[in-house]
């Protein structure tokens, strides 16, 4: 292997697409065999459901002032199972995600994917969208026996794409992924595209973006 190469890890969810839509809907589902319809928006709750299932449902519960944890390991198996039927109906790739990721692969660097997204799923998301072709890895919530923000997945995801963590970063959009970056001793690029419900200037990244055009110039800012 060349440690001349370099790897660029992405997150999935808020990072590379808003699957915030198909995910809420797929919650809401939930909360309508619960009796009580459709308790998130779209709109209002996206933040939300880019932190995942079980995160949807205690949120959800919790504005019902129903909280309850048997509730949320009862109706998680009920989630993924709505939403592996429909997770690409409302989902989009965010403006130029396709065509930078394009451009970075014809520039050389090696690309994966590390999400805490159950692998299956984030595979048939991919493909759905068509855009799996690029990625040479894919580590999902399920992958490993850990998740992030420990840097095992990420280190596997850029093992299997074929590089070394020293020529590597993350690109993520949440605390879980700079934290992860942190404990793998590698650089995080965070995006900020309004989705996030927290400061990501905070959170001291070692860059930040808005759109992805700007990515390629925050790879040079990090060394790679």
């Amino acid at each position: 292997m060349n440690l001349q190469k370099k790897t660029v890890i992405f997150d999935l969810d808020g990072t590379l697409a808003d699957t915030s839509g198909d995910l809420i809907a797929a919650a809401n589902h939930c909360f309508e065999d619960m009796g009580y319809g459709a308790v998130l928006d779209v709109a209002e709750d996206a933040p939300t459901a880019l932190r995942g299932g079980r995160a949807m449902l205690r949120f959800g519960l919790s504005r019902l002032e129903a909280s309850d944890e048997g509730l949320v390991d009862r109706y998680y198996p009920v989630l993924l199972t709505a939403y592996e039927r429909s997770l690409s109906n409302q989902t989009r790739l965010f403006p130029k995600v396709r065509e930078v990721v394009q451009t970075l692969g014809e520039a050389g660097y090696l690309l994966g994917i590390c999400t805490n997204k159950p692998v299956g799923l984030a595979e048939q998301l991919m493909r759905e969208l068509e855009f799996r072709d690029p990625f040479l890895s894919l580590i999902g919530a399920d992958s490993l026996p850990v998740r992030k923000p420990d840097p095992r997945p990420f280190v596997e995801a850029v093992r299997l794409a074929g590089g070394h963590v020293e020529r590597s970063c993350l690109i993520g959009d949440s605390i879980t992924d700079h934290n992860t970056a942190r404990a793998a001793g590698v650089p995080s690029i965070l995006v900020d595209f309004g989705l996030a419900d927290q400061d990501m200037t905070a959170l001291k990244s070692d860059a930040l973006i808005t759109t992805f055009n700007q990515l390629p110039q925050a790879l040079e800012k990090v060394g790679l």
